[in-house]
């Protein structure tokens, strides 16, 4: 213990505060800022996972715990199956599904409405790293999605490493990003952004 060297350290005068910790998307960012800022990182936070046997309503409780609005389908040795939205649960599928199938909302599981793996698209960490805040908007408005998932292919399969949440994305810019399913005009992303 002889090579450490003791901090200075001084008594607390006048007024000290505790500091809360941070959300991750509590700081500022804008349509230029690096896209990574408004990533979700799901190499620094667990991802929310859910097995397809759950039902809707209790995936939409554990959306509601985790203080998220897309959870992930995974199988055994969490292989991605697909991805289920608050969205999803709350409109209009499990309705047609109970209608098609004849069962009742708890009967309805997370299987039978989540989007598979195979409807899923997603952007390449590569490209990401080189994009602008602006970029991700445009594509979440192109594809008409309110999350995208950012893949970094690892010796031939897709490693699901990030995500983009519309939500996340407009807290950060300080505006509300709304997401239809048609393609916007840059005029319109542009407004949203504040340009």
């Amino acid at each position: 213990m002889d090579q450490y060297l003791p901090l200075h350290h001084h008594r607390l005068a006048g007024v000290a505060s505790v500091t809360r910790r941070t959300e991750a998307g509590d700081h500022r960012a804008t349509a230029q800022s690096p896209a990574t800022e408004v990533m979700t990182d799901l190499t620094a936070v667990d991802a929310v996972r859910v097995a397809p046997n759950l039902p809707i309503d209790a995936a939409l409780e554990r959306m509601k715990v985790g203080g998220v609005r897309l959870l992930f389908v995974t199988g055994q040795g969490d292989d991605l199956l697909g991805v289920i939205t608050s969205r999803d649960i709350e409109g209009e599928r499990p309705v047609r599904f109970q209608h098609e199938v004849g069962v009742s909302r708890a009967e309805v599981l997370v299987r039978d409405i989540m989007t598979p793996r195979d409807q899923l698209e997603a952007m390449l960490l590569s490209d990401v790293r080189r994009a602008r805040v602006g970029d991700v908007v445009a594509t979440l408005r192109r594809i008409g999605r309110q999350h995208a998932l950012v893949v970094d292919p690892v010796g031939g399969a897709q490693r699901v490493c990030g995500l983009f949440s519309t939500s996340r994305i407009g807290r950060q810019l300080g505006v509300t990003l709304e997401v239809g399913e048609t393609a916007q005009t840059f005029a319109e992303i542009g407004a949203a952004l504040g340009a």
